[in-house]
């Protein structure tokens, strides 16, 4: 250092100009590959770029197929080095978009491009996601149960010193990852400068001159029929920017294609694994997301020319329909009509947008209900294992959230977002609600919506959205008493409201009958299947395995929307006319409203099973005998559940009501009480009532809130005239 000669040090890595003029070779590829590749005389991505600028849209969507036509060494590099390939992808795109839209001027400016991608590469699943994928190229399916609101994240930071008004610009990176102040001043001084030295942290953010974008975090999870048995469901955050956000909503099924990434969870600061430096955790960058139009779950609605063919063939059978009511649950005995319902529901009936852009829904819904070991369970089980998508739950284990959406708050961000619930998520197929009495009437009534019009409407914490429930109910319950009773009529059996027994459109009434000849036979049934022999309705499932069952459902939901034909719908309006009829003289016969309402949404059931039965042969047209069937079925299903007990609705037991009526309005005036008991003492023991008679008039008063019961039923308190 004594001989005042010149030295030098080598501060970049030696490879460094290498690694530039590799960076550089690739975006010249990259560059080739946009303004050169073509499908025939089209040049794909070259005019796809024109378009979409002079739409305003600043993106590209690139088929990596494409990418690997075009040279296999460059797609891999994308596969295997997304954070480095990705930026010069963009800005080779920027780079054409300015050469095919300005070629003679260079100093136009040209906004910032997004690279959206898309592949029929093999999926990941989300279980399957570990240390060996992070930084690579992922496509992963699953159902968006999250999606947050727009948040605008920096793409580019302003900061200046506060001592010396120094400014600089700070890129930062996409997804969760974030950006670190520099610590000191990092202005160039003169040797001779006087100016005293900036402190520590001098630098703050100057919003207006930084540059951002918008943000969405979407929680994947998991499709329920994806999910191995007895586990629960996966979730990973995805991370959405610019062009990619509000895409997706809650039950939107989906395939995203994006970088699995790291990063540090702000809110396990204070958690147990806080003092672990090493610990991130993942998420997904999104780059590309595909999203499930048709709702059909694992690309069900995919087909090989040799399936159609089979499906075709299988339309043709004349035995078709019998068959494949066979194949519903056949270890379980019988129950033929209820089997062919729930086939109904499976296919469903056609969606239909009137002029005015209202839209019926075309899914049928189905309850039963009746006595305990009547296999209800078991056939609502076996639908969950049967439809394409279907999502299995109990009534008591169930709230108005969890069945609907909720509003939950990010744990980092302290934001609400909506979560959606059983039945946005099973959106395009089957809500199977076992215990279905047992619900809260509460949690029942936030169901009503969803069952008739198919729509969730939110308003909660600040957030207002309606979303898309387009699922068929299949529900169970047990009557009042546990058992349903022949001598109390169904209003007195069944403890649901009108409002909620007028949106299903098949309603069965199941008894435990003692029947000998069919006792024997259940047995010897219930005796082979301990066995382990096949039953008889087993050996015909065999000619249609549940796996090409499922397939054949898809196929007819994807393929047909048949509709009536004109014979068709003059026989059902004049059924639906006698029908109205019939139950108008038996209401007025019985001096009593009927507990299960026969409605306009009834005429639109029967039309709706029709629909679904045409569907099932695969025919456009549903004729007279489709109308038949469908008029059976609800003969034998609600209107069977209508007239159960009626016959008990006597002319005598009707005066009896009336004159008890009478004498209980004598007995206590509006505002007074008595005890139940002290009233049937009165009424049954020393006026000679039937019991019968006074329990059917306190219900009749209480649906007129004449009277009202407290204390657990013990008191009765009259409330009105």
């Amino acid at each position: 250092m004594d001989r005042q000669s010149v030295y030098s040090a080598r501060v970049l890595p030696s490879n460094f100009g290498d690694q530039q003029d590799s960076r550089l070779a690739i975006q010249d590829q990259l560059r080739e590959f946009i303004l050169n590749f073509r499908h025939g005389n089209t040049y794909t991505y070259r005019d796809r770029l024109q378009e979409n600028a002079l739409l305003k849209k600043f993106y590209c969507d690139v088929n990596i197929n494409d990418l690997i036509n075009f040279s296999e060494e460059l797609a891999h590099k994308l596969v295997t080095e997304p954070a480095d390939v990705i930026p010069l992808f963009e800005a080779a795109l920027k780079q054409c978009t300015h050469k095919i839209l300005f070629p003679h001027d260079p100093k136009a400016v040209i906004p910032e491009h997004q690279l959206l991608l898309h592949s029929s590469a093999a999926d990941v699943s989300i279980r399957n996601l570990d240390s060996m994928t992070i930084s690579r190229l992922v496509r992963v399916p699953g159902i968006v149960i999250g999606a947050s609101v727009l948040s605008s994240k920096a793409t580019e930071l302003c900061i200046q010193c506060r001592n010396c008004q120094h400014t600089q610009n700070i890129p930062v990176m996409g997804g969760f990852t974030g950006v670190s102040l520099p610590r000191i001043c990092a202005r160039t001084r003169q040797p001779n400068e006087a100016t005293e030295k900036c402190p520590m942290d001098p630098y703050f953010v100057i919003h207006e001159k930084s540059q951002f974008s918008d943000q969405q975090i979407i929680k994947l999870q998991e499709a329920p029929d994806q999910v191995p048995v007895g586990e629960l469901p996966r979730h990973v955050l995805v991370s959405a920017d610019r062009y990619l956000t509000n895409r997706v909503v809650p039950g939107s099924r989906c395939t995203i294609m994006g970088v699995f990434s790291i990063y540090q969870n702000k809110a396990s600061k204070n958690s147990a694994t806080s003092g672990a430096v090493a610990i991130r955790t993942p998420y997904l960058r999104a780059v590309g997301i595909q999203t499930d139009t048709d709702q059909t779950a694992r690309g069900l609605s995919i087909f090989s020319d040799e399936e159609e063919q089979q499906f075709l063939e299988m339309s043709r059978r004349p035995d078709l329909y019998e068959v494949m009511t066979s194949c519903i649950a056949p270890s379980i005995y019988g129950n033929t009509d209820i089997k062919k319902a729930i086939l109904c529901l499976l296919m469903g009936g056609s969606k239909k947008i009137l002029p005015d852009g209202m839209k019926l829904r075309g899914d049928i819904n189905v309850l039963l209900l009746g006595d305990p070991g009547t296999a209800k369970s078991q056939l609502l089980k076996f639908v969950e294992k049967c439809a394409p998508i279907a999502i299995y739950t109990s009534g008591k284990g169930s709230s108005a959230a969890g069945l609907t959406a909720s509003v939950q708050r990010d744990q980092s961000t302290r934001e609400f977002y909506l979560e959606g619930g059983a039945m946005v998520l099973a959106d395009g197929g089957v809500v199977c609600i076992d215990e279905f009495d047992k619900m809260r009437d509460e949690d029942r009534v936030a169901i009503h919506e969803a069952m008739e019009q198919q729509t969730i409407s939110i308003a909660k914490a600040g957030i207002t959205t309606i979303l898309n429930a387009r699922t068929s109910v299949l529900a169970a319950a047990n009557p009042i008493f546990g058992r349903y009773d022949d001598m109390k009529t169904p209003g007195e059996n069944i403890d649901f409201q009108t409002t909620i027994l007028s949106r299903f459109d098949m309603i069965f009434i199941v008894k435990d009958d003692h029947n000998r000849s069919k006792d024997e036979t259940i047995a010897k049934h219930i005796i082979k299947l301990a066995k382990g022999e096949r039953g008889a309705e087993e050996q015909i499932e065999s000619e249609i395995p549940i796996d090409k069952m499922k397939r054949y459902i898809s196929y007819c939901k994807s393929r047909m929307a048949p509709r009536l034909s004109p014979e068709a719908a003059e026989k059902l309006s004049s059924h639906f006319v006698n029908i109205r009829r019939q139950v108008h003289a038996a209401e007025m016969e019985a001096n009593t409203r009927s507990s299960i309402p026969i409605t306009v949404r009834q005429l639109e059931a029967i039309v709706r099973i029709t629909e679904s039965l045409a569907k099932l042969t695969l025919s456009p047209i549903a004729t007279e005998e489709h109308v038949d069937e469908a008029i059976r079925l609800f003969l034998c299903s609600t209107m069977d559940a209508v007239n159960q007990g009626s016959n008990q609705g006597s002319r005598e037991l009707n005066d009896e009501v009336n004159k008890l009526e009478a004498e209980l309005k004598r007995r206590l005036a509006v505002g007074w009480g008595t005890s139940l008991a002290s009233l049937k003492r009165e009424m049954c023991e020393q006026k000679g009532y039937s019991e019968q008679a006074l329990n059917r008039t306190l219900m009749i008063m209480q649906r007129r809130d004449t009277i009202m019961f407290r204390n657990q039923g013990a008191q009765v308190y009259r409330n009105a005239v």
